[in-house]
């Protein structure tokens, strides 16, 4: 179980308008149009609405007060987008709606009370989105479920089954990604596609994988938004790759100490990006505890990146999950550099170094740390 950075794709579910291949291809160059998107909230008697441009960079949110949930928003767009649909009313806000925003007038109609079950009508990319989402869902409800068990085991403190059921979520996401390579093997010019890769990809990707699905996806759909996030995840991948020196950093503990990673040479080293706010990660550390105690004196070290903004709740969980190794922040949160420069998208994660500095093993967790540690320092 881990947590994404930024969004979670796939709660997108429906919607939008304009005149395009049937198939979502991306539009040919010049594309520069006009979209109307013309809206009613059930139940909405006042607020305001808003309207995330999510495949944007820098990513825009347009604002309006709505009138009895009536809206209209209307811009331009250089290529279809994902926007994301919230409202504010009463001191309550959501953020639930998501859907590609294409050209043309668009209308929506839906209620406060259940904004994810909009229905926005007219549109070929999201109709195409829609049977994709279909052939998956079979697969996502099942890791829904093994979600909801994981969570009720968590609550219990069932550390045994909560492994037991972790070990099922890597056959998941390989059907997941399965099903999104092919869909770019047979639609190599869908902008459809290369949201999929990505959303599939971003997490844990090996490489030489990323590399040959990127390539099915023709040269426009590769210059899209979500072609060229595609692009920066297999840079970063390529960086970290195993076989390479891991990237130098410098970063202060709880202390303001500097910590250089290359201070670490001549002992294993497992760099272990983690956060507080993270549950998956706190329920990992007993792990990382145990494999600490049982090989630091024989030569393993640990380096604990956090993602944590709030220096307090970063100090009181080193001490409460007793994480006796050294520590480090910049306390940037998802923004914190040593993520950044190694594509860190989702935590708990690691990066396992051989004693001269290469990376030798990535995402290592309960008995596969344990295992791999056994197996090199034994």
């Amino acid at each position: 179980m881990k947590l994404a950075a930024g969004f979670i794709l796939s709660f997108l579910l429906y919607t939008v308008s304009g005149c395009h291949s049937p198939e979502g291809s991306v539009a040919k160059q010049g594309y520069d149009s006009s979209y109307h998107l013309i809206g009613k909230i059930a139940g909405m008697d006042s607020g305001w609405v808003f309207l995330m441009h999510a495949s944007r960079e820098p990513r825009v949110t347009d604002s309006l007060k709505s009138d009895s949930g009536k809206f209209v928003f209307s811009g331009k767009l250089k290529e279809p987008e994902l926007c994301i649909l919230g409202i504010y009313e009463k001191g309550m806000k959501q953020f639930k709606l998501g859907f590609f925003l294409d050209t043309g007038t668009i209308h929506l109609s839906g209620s406060k009370d259940s904004l994810d079950k909009s229905i926005v009508r007219g549109s070929a990319f999201q109709d195409e989105y829609k049977r994709f989402l279909a052939s998956m869902k079979p697969i996502e409800d099942k890791e829904n479920e093994l979600g909801k068990i994981y969570d009720s085991l968590h609550k219990k403190g069932d550390k045994k089954a909560m492994d037991s059921i972790d070990k099922k979520f890597p056959e998941i996401d390989r059907v997941k990604k399965n099903l999104a390579k092919d869909y770019a093997r047979q639609h190599p010019s869908s902008i459809i596609a290369a949201f999929e890769i990505y959303d599939q990809y971003f997490i844990e990707p090996d490489a030489n994988e990323l590399d040959s699905v990127y390539r099915m996806l023709d040269s426009a759909t590769r210059s899209s938004f979500y072609g060229k996030r595609i692009k920066e995840v297999l840079d970063k991948t390529r960086v970290t790759a195993i076989g390479n020196p891991a990237p130098e950093f410098t970063m202060n503990d709880p202390a303001g100490n500097q910590i250089k990673l290359s201070g670490f040479r001549g002992k294993f080293l497992l760099i272990d990006f983690w956060a507080s706010w993270c549950g998956p990660c706190r329920a990992e550390n007993p792990n990382v505890v145990k494999v600490y105690h049982q090989y630091h004196p024989k030569g393993f070290e640990i380096l604990g990146v956090s993602l944590d903004d709030k220096k307090d709740n970063w100090e009181k969980s080193i001490r409460k999950d007793r994480l006796n190794w050294t520590q480090v922040s910049d306390l940037k949160g998802w923004k914190n550099n040593a993520a950044v420069q190694y594509g860190v998208n989702a935590i708990p994660t690691n990066f396992l170094l051989d004693k001269e500095g290469k990376i030798i093993a990535k995402g290592l967790r309960g008995e596969e740390l344990e295992k791999k540690l056994h197996e090199l320092m034994n």
